[in-house]
């Protein structure tokens, strides 16, 4: 691992996914992960990435360990977690500081207590003796040529209970050495106005420079992370897609994208900003959690335009509806069709899938009229990107194109002696002039039908060999009538190298998802550049 000298140190991009945004319910990285992640953000470029609490966490130790082996960071510097000595010892004795130096990261931040209370209840010790602590410890650090942060734990509440201490605390922090001293919202319960108004006051009293690390439980860690910048904090510590014990922290990307947009503030190296909505995704991959679709700036859905009055004004002008072009946080606009569509939003559409409806309004209002007659039958076509473009190719060519004509299919479901349920399908079908019967079995019905659709197909038509169904989902559309209610199914394929959506509805389970499987193997062969035969 190699020591970097970023050119503008004047603000701090912190990133502490690694540790904060581990705590979160449901992930658990091991150190490949957080190797991995460790290189997304600093190709993100962000300034410095905590890593963990080595001593501390026999996991992180590893990670030092092997991060100054493996890790060849370009922008970032690679950050160590710690606390301030026991109370009544000495730094230079201490076990856990010595591992922070040990660990070779060239930047340690130190968790201190603020709030006097939790000074006497949670540390048990005075709150002389807690800002010798801090001292000390900062001293030690620098003495070792490490460059120092300090966390102050609970600083809004304890400032809240006890202004004064709470000054002492960033006072000792910074006349000790620490380069940074960050005033952490760790209850989350801040909100922005209050937030600049004591960080504000801070500044003037203290001359520190000051951080902020905000916790998102009023929905407000983003806002509060800016208005901390707005009373003049340098230094923003955030998580990747927000991640976090309880609710999370303050999400790295909309607070980098408003800084870097909407501050006209550069704090990234020249084009990384575009590699946000990549870096966001392949980071929610690693920590096996789907990315959010609403999530500001990367979300699949960010700049997606539903109403027919928001498409009528982007038609005009895209940014009319949106407060930025997306391709700069590397995103991109999409028209979503459903039964709010008008026609200029199927014009998008269809311009965003290859077709020019401009010119022909008759075939655009079929199209229209067409999908508000399917999505009142049930159907969903903002979700079902491959099955629209089949609608819209059915208007086009007057008639649906056709790989084989369906004789009949019929499902199985049976339970054994033991109590073993088996699935068998079958289906029957005409492909370039041949009779194909085939069966398949599957550990339910909808995927039996699938391998039996495949077997059938896969010999005449060899491309579907890479076709693979990756996802599967049910809805019960609301209606009277309980179990007898329409169902709506969902399937996404893939070839290996993209993914597409289906829909299907009908007032079973299998079905509807029959009509699905069909419209994603017509899609699959056109896809592949088979030529219709029907």
């Amino acid at each position: 691992m190699t020591e970097v000298s970023r050119t503008d140190d004047s603000f701090h991009v912190f990133d502490t996914t690694l540790r904060d945004g581990a705590q979160r319910e449901g992930i658990n990285l091991t150190v490949a992960d957080k190797l991995a992640i460790a290189r997304h953000l600093d190709d993100f470029g962000v300034g410095f990435i905590e890593g963990g609490w080595p001593g501390a966490n026999p996991r992180d130790t590893e990670f030092f360990a092997r991060a100054a082996a493996e890790l060849k960071l370009e922008n970032a510097r690679l950050v160590a977690f710690g606390a301030t000595r026991r109370a009544g010892g000495r730094a230079a004795d201490d076990p856990q500081l010595a591992a922070l130096v040990t660990s070779g990261a060239p930047v340690v931040t130190l968790v201190a207590k603020a709030h006097d209370r939790h000074v006497e209840l949670a540390l048990r010790t005075t709150l002389d003796e807690n800002l010798e602590m801090i001292r000390d410890s900062v001293e030690y650090l620098r003495a070792a040529d490490r460059r120092v942060f300090i966390d102050c734990e609970h600083f809004f509440d304890g400032y809240k209970a006890n202004r004064d201490y709470a000054l002492d605390v960033v006072r000792t922090a910074h006349r000790a050495g620490a380069d940074v001293v960050v005033l952490c919202d760790t209850n989350g319960g801040m909100l922005p106005a209050g937030v600049r108004d004591i960080v504000a006051d801070v500044l003037r009293e203290t001359g520190a420079r000051l951080g902020i690390h905000a916790q998102d439980d009023t929905g407000c860690a983003v806002a509060n992370t800016l208005a901390a910048v707005d009373a003049g904090a340098t230094h923003v510590q955030c998580t990747a897609n927000g991640y976090g014990e309880r609710v999370g922290n303050a999400n790295l990307f909309p607070v980098v994208g408003a800084l870097e947009i909407k501050y006209d503030r550069r704090v990234l190296p020249a084009g990384r900003l575009a590699e946000m909505t990549r870096i966001s995704h392949a980071i929610a991959e690693l920590v096996n959690l789907a990315p959010s679709t609403h999530q500001p700036y990367v979300g699949y859905s960010a700049f997606a335009h539903k109403a027919g009055l928001h498409a009528s004004a982007i038609k005009v002008d895209p940014d009319l509806y949106q407060h930025i072009d997306p391709e700069q946080v590397g995103n991109t606009m999409r028209m979503l069709v459903s039964d709010m569509a008008g026609r200029a939003s199927v014009e998008l559409k269809g311009k965003e899938l290859g077709y020019d409806l401009s010119t022909d309004r008759d075939l655009a209002g079929r199209v229209v009229a067409r999908v508000k007659e399917q999505e009142n039958l049930g159907y969903t076509y903002e979700s079902a990107d491959a099955s629209f473009e089949l609608l819209l190719r059915d208007e086009v060519r007057g008639s649906r194109e056709r790989f084989y004509t369906l004789e009949s299919w019929r499902t199985i479901s049976e339970q054994g002696p033991n109590g073993f349920t088996g699935n068998e399908a079958t289906v029957k079908l005409w492909a370039k002039g041949v009779r194909r019967i085939a069966t398949g079995e599957g550990n339910g019905p909808v995927d039996a039908l699938d391998k039996a659709l495949r077997t059938a197909l896969e010999g005449i038509y060899p491309q579907l060999a890479k076709l693979e169904l990756v996802d599967y989902k049910v809805r019960i559309l609301e209606g009277q009538h309980g179990t007898g209610s329409k169902t709506r199914v969902l399937i996404e394929s893939s070839d290996g190298t993209s993914t597409w959506s289906t829909v299907g509805v009908a007032d079973n389970v299998i079905a509807a998802s029959w009509l699905a499987l069909e419209d994603a193997y017509t899609y699959g062969l056109i896809r592949a550049g088979v030529e219709p035969t029907e």
